[in-house]
């Protein structure tokens, strides 16, 4: 059965970000978004992996891409993010009514909120965001769209407590989704890790969540 394993690593904590992307890379496990959904529409499919682990305070995402066009114009907290060049994770812990995402933009743009459904969001707060600890390899200033083939990393760690996750809970099992998109791109494309069955891109389908294991 297609799963996320989400080992625990000591001592990530304690690390700058740009250090917890090192270890990853060579200590956490690596999955592909290899689930293009909507082919025939928005078949363009760059390369996008993530590896992923976790310690007693923050589930932590390392994002690799490999792209036709960048592009970065968001930079304020809850802008649309993912008309850029974005990396997102959507989860649900077990319990609860809601569900949270996180969209990042590859300048560490974030977009997130909790909801039950699409249309009525909670967005975090300016300080929850800023909870979240992040390093984007292309810096954090925005841009227009460039064009060419570009290799970039993005790599988040989100607090536990922040999603109503206690380390007195782990090892745990909730569920979710990870996306690549970039709407407004002259490439736009779509994809993620469990697939999504609807007649048009849309990444709020809790239904469509999978397992993802906090070992």
């Amino acid at each position: 059965m297609k799963q996320i394993v989400v080992p625990k690593l000591t001592g990530l904590d304690e690390l700058s970000m740009e250090a917890v992307c090192e270890r990853l890379e060579v200590e956490a496990p690596k999955y592909n978004l290899a689930c293009l959904n909507w082919a025939k529409e928005f078949p363009y499919h760059p390369i996008t992996i993530f590896s992923i682990a976790h310690s007693d305070e923050y589930i932590y995402v390392n994002f690799f891409v490999r792209c036709n066009y960048l592009r970065a114009v968001n930079y304020r907290n809850n802008s649309p993010v993912s008309q850029d060049s974005c990396v997102e994770f959507f989860l649900n812990v077990p319990g609860s009514p809601e569900y949270w995402n996180f969209e990042f933009n590859c300048i560490g743009a974030v977009n997130a909120s909790h909801r039950a459904e699409r249309k009525n969001p909670t967005r975090l707060t300016d300080e929850q965001i800023a909870s979240i600890r992040c390093f984007a390899s292309c810096g954090k200033s925005p841009f227009q769209e460039l064009e060419g083939l570009f290799s970039w990393s993005l790599a988040v760690a989100i607090p536990l407590n922040l999603i109503g996750i206690v380390k007195t809970q782990l090892p745990l099992e909730i569920r979710g989704n990870l996306y690549k998109c970039a709407s407004a791109t002259s490439m736009p494309h779509y994809l993620s890790y469990y697939p999504i069955k609807t007649e048009k891109p849309d990444f709020h389908q809790p239904g469509f969540f999978g397992p993802i294991i906090l070992k």
